[in-house]
């Protein structure tokens, strides 16, 4: 499959889902106390690097965006489906969003104070997984935080239906914390933690800390 039919399958799924989506995940939040713990940890990770525009890549609706701007961050967020930032730039009125994909950020080198991509790299098949690492690098300057949330396991779901019923045409890619890390070193990252998630659910996740290095590799 080329990258434009994976990457316009994708943005097609969330067009249709992007109501549903945000209506099911509006308070998703308010439920995970470890997520917020991780984006606190992030926000401090960004002001000790002396702060700045802040990206959430992958956005969707925007909650994680919002919550980032009430710990005192910078942030945007940038989303592959144009029905996703619609949303998003409806109920939060006043914050940034604009669409774009993660495969070729049409961002400036070094513009960026920290980049967060969660659970947004799941659709990402594999092969593409270093160049997205390496835009993340470029677009961030030397020092600033990144931090990835992903699912973790050896394989790739089909999903064809989601949020409410609506069709999808995507895969669900699962990967191990060790593989991202070692992509992340290649990319020209530190990676500095880890947190595990849902160790006792069938499914488990992921968070990444990692620190863009000195230069760019």
């Amino acid at each position: 499959m080329s990258t434009d039919d994976w990457l316009g399958d994708t943005r097609t799924s969330y067009d249709t889902v992007a109501v549903s989506y945000a209506d099911q995940i509006s308070d998703a939040l308010d439920e995970e106390p470890y997520l917020r713990a991780a984006l606190s940890i992030f926000a401090d990770l960004v002001r000790v690097a002396g702060g700045g525009p802040v990206a959430d890549v992958g956005c969707g609706p925007g909650h994680v965006t919002a919550h980032l701007r009430a710990l005192g961050v910078d942030a945007f967020g940038i989303d592959l489906s144009p029905g996703m930032i619609e949303v998003a730039r409806r109920q939060h009125t006043g914050l940034r969003f604009e669409v774009g994909s993660m495969t070729d950020l049409h961002l400036a080198d070094g513009s960026l104070a920290g980049l967060l991509a969660f659970w947004s790299l799941i659709h990402i098949p594999d092969e593409a997984v270093p160049q997205v690492f390496r835009h993340f690098r470029r677009v961030l300057r030397p020092g600033a935080p990144l931090s990835l949330g992903f699912k973790i396991g050896d394989e790739s779901r089909l999903k064809t239906q989601g949020y409410g019923g609506h069709p999808m045409n995507v895969h669900v890619h699962y990967r191990r914390p060790d593989t991202v890390a070692a992509w992340l070193r290649d990319a020209g990252f530190t990676v500095k933690s880890q947190m595990l998630l849902d160790l006792d659910e069938p499914l488990h996740n992921a968070i990444i800390f990692a620190q863009a290095a000195d230069r760019p590799s």
